[in-house]
């Protein structure tokens, strides 16, 4: 199956919660657990036993485990084996962008079987330009993974380049959206090619319906709602992946708080299906 089939079928069968596990050191510290390796993966396994049965997808932030070194990348090695274990797919937030040989190699990290990295979909930037993506959606498409590609941030310095416009009068936001949608032309049930669009953008012109999954950071801590999402995206909120991860670790560490806060989240986000 496809990227785009087998997220279609989670978000189906457990709703569209995308779970994100960001071990923060402040949330290491609320947990009790120090900053460190021995810290970073008892938190990193708690959230994946508490969080997998209840998300259709697992989203673990890279940096968090890079800034630890190797012994950091090895846990995060060990929480795609543990999530692969339980049936959940895993998004690995990377949101890396080159161009040439270095994005293949990028490419061939996180998106080639073989390799101890290798999940279900990446987060890219397309600000080199679309086209610079080519190895990582390439590599994605022939070994039936994915890549969400930054569109409509919800940090603040986006629009200065997300809201620019080219030289025949589209956004370059628009013109990434209308990229994706190129490449998921014809894709059943749902492309594997997404975009990421921030639930706190406000309004926007420009069309979201890219055939594709629409990763949505800014919900629960950043003020986001799911009133914001079915406003925003209006028809196409039904393949919203909305993304969650400050509220609901902050009910940890405790394993039985964890799933009742992600289960209420998974709840509160059903009806985006019904949009």
């Amino acid at each position: 199956m496809t990227f785009g089939a087998r997220l279609r079928e989670a978000m189906d069968a457990r709703g569209p919660l995308c779970a994100g596990i960001d071990p923060h050191p402040a949330l290491l510290d609320a947990w009790g657990l120090t900053d460190s390796p021995v810290g970073l993966e008892r938190f990193s396994m708690t959230a994946v036993e508490s969080l997998g049965s209840c998300a259709a997808a697992l989203k673990p932030q890279s940096a968090f485990y890079e800034r630890h070194g190797s012994k950091g990348v090895a846990v995060l090695e060990k929480v795609i084996e543990e999530a692969r274990e339980m049936g959940v797919l895993v998004v690995l937030d990377v949101k890396r962008g080159d161009i040439g040989s270095t994005a293949q190699a990028y490419a061939d990290a996180y998106l080639d079987p073989s390799s101890p990295l290798a999940v279900d979909a990446i987060t890219a930037s397309p600000f080199l330009g679309f086209g610079s993506l080519d190895p990582m959606i390439d590599t994605a498409l022939a070994h039936d993974a994915g890549v969400f590609v930054l569109a409509l941030t919800s940090n603040p310095e986006g629009p200065q380049v997300q809201h620019a416009t080219t030289e025949d009068g589209r956004t370059v936001a628009g013109t990434v959206l209308d990229a994706i949608a190129a490449r998921n032309a014809r894709a059943e049930p749902l492309g594997s090619i997404g975009a990421v669009v921030g639930a706190t953008i406000g309004e926007t012109r420009e069309n979201l319906d890219v055939n594709g999954p629409l990763l949505v950071p800014g919900l629960g801590a950043q003020g986001g709602t799911t009133a914001d999402v079915r406003r925003i995206f209006g028809s196409a909120a039904r393949n919203v992946h909305a993304s969650n991860s400050r509220e609901i670790l902050s009910a940890g560490p405790d394993k039985g708080s964890l799933h009742a806060a992600a289960l209420k989240t998974a709840r509160e986000l059903d009806a985006l299906a019904e949009s």
